[in-house]
């Protein structure tokens, strides 16, 4: 079949950033025929992924409206782990830390067979590494169906507001950038990064914890993904400033993200919310404290002026931003499922847009890195949600003692 012109059949698209900084991608820049039957420069979906996995492709239903969630009990599966990991890390198992703080790749074990146990101990060292990368995974082969019931059980499904998602699985959120879409081109005409640090709809009351993102396709080079450590952030700090933060709130926002979505032609399945969230949370099953701001989400500081709450807030991102010795880079390979813990305050890097793309954000701040070469990216993600961010009582650090 004759690959499809591109220029005839993708629409253009007017990207304004406003508040939120998100990508235009969506029903206006979705072909689905671009999909199936690719382009001059790449070759169809169909080649690629499409046959294996169309029952991922991306669908934005209109008429899927949903109410304000209502608060639920979530279960800390951490808090019931096997601390010497004896299902998860078995002797066929290889770990491999990419930083001493953050990161682990896997390799050896099925996350798909994973016991109650299992899981537990899934939970717990996620809690402890913050970012784990598995390796080998037949996760994008089970039924969806499947896949969503491995991720409740730790916790429930947060249903995103405003992204894509399979056709009858709400539940499921994508990053997804067909072929030849270089909509976020636009996004380079009005700023010079694409960096788009962010924590996952952190205006839930409820945010989500141990979160799920699998690949399907991806560029041939770009779209890597960079976590930061949100535990080793707030250790840095100096006492004098940890114990200021303590006692703090932030105003975290949705409302731009689905103005943003509206503006866009796209979907609103829930009306937007904000909630307030201490700045520093503690880890229920850890006890670590983090850092839980972000950009994409974060609005001001309660109680703070506005010239006062913006300077700090900017300390802190910058703090965040720039701390290169406590972030991970993870680079996709096919078959890789990234797990990560939300409740460690990690905000992941919206893809990183080197080699050659930019990414989708669907996550709150996730961008595309191939974009300028038009190549597809196509990852799910299941978001199971956690318990309200909560504060413990800042403890007084030992004084150092001399000689």
């Amino acid at each position: 079949m004759t690959p499809i012109a591109l220029e005839a059949r993708r629409p253009e698209v007017v990207f304004n950033p406003g508040q939120y900084k998100e990508q235009s991608a969506g029903p206006k820049t979705y072909v689905k025929q671009v999909e199936e039957e690719g382009t001059e420069d790449q070759p169809a979906a169909t080649v690629r992924i499409f046959s294996k996995y169309q029952n991922y492709l991306p669908t934005w239903n209109p008429d899927q409206k949903y109410p304000p969630l209502k608060p639920f009990t979530h279960v800390e599966h951490g808090l019931d782990a096997d601390k010497t990991f004896a299902e998860l890390l078995n002797p066929a198992v290889h770990k491999d830390d990419l930083t001493p703080s953050i990161g682990s790749i896997i390799q050896g074990i099925q996350l798909s067979t994973l016991s109650p146990a299992g899981k537990d101990q899934l939970a717990l060292l996620t809690a402890q590494r913050k970012v784990l990368v598995f390796r080998d995974q037949d996760f994008a082969d089970l039924p969806i169906h499947t896949a969503l019931e491995f991720g409740g059980y730790f916790g429930r499904h947060h249903i995103h507001p405003a992204s894509g998602s399979p056709e009858g699985y709400p539940e499921i959120h994508l990053v997804h950038r067909g072929a030849g879409d270089q909509s976020s081109q636009q996004l380079l005409a009005q700023r010079t990064s694409t960096i788009a640090w962010h924590s996952d709809v952190s205006y839930e009351e409820q945010p989500p914890g141990t979160t799920f993102l699998y690949i399907f396709d991806k560029p041939t080079t770009g779209g890597d993904t960079i976590f930061v450590d949100q535990v080793e952030a707030y250790n840095r700090l100096s006492p004098g400033f940890k114990k200021r933060l303590h006692g703090l709130k932030a105003v975290h926002s949705g409302i731009e993200q689905a103005e943003a979505s509206r503006a866009r032609g796209s979907i609103v399945r829930r009306e937007p919310v904000t909630s307030e969230h201490p700045i520093v949370r503690t880890h229920p099953a850890t006890g670590e404290k983090a850092l839980y701001i972000n950009p994409q989400f974060t609005r001001y500081i309660v109680g703070y002026k506005k010239e006062e709450s913006d300077m700090l807030l900017k300390f802190l991102y910058d703090h965040i931003g720039f701390g290169a010795d406590f972030q991970a880079r993870v680079k996709w390979q096919a078959k890789t499922v990234i797990v990560w813990d939300v409740k460690s305050g990690d905000m992941p890097f919206s893809d990183i847009r080197l080699g050659q793309r930019m990414q989708n954000d669907s996550t709150g701040g996730r961008i595309d890195a191939n974009a300028l070469q038009g190549q597809r990216r196509h990852l799910a993600r299941i978001t199971p949600q956690a318990e309200r961010p909560a504060e413990t009582e800042y403890v007084a650090e030992p004084k150092s003692v001399e000689g």
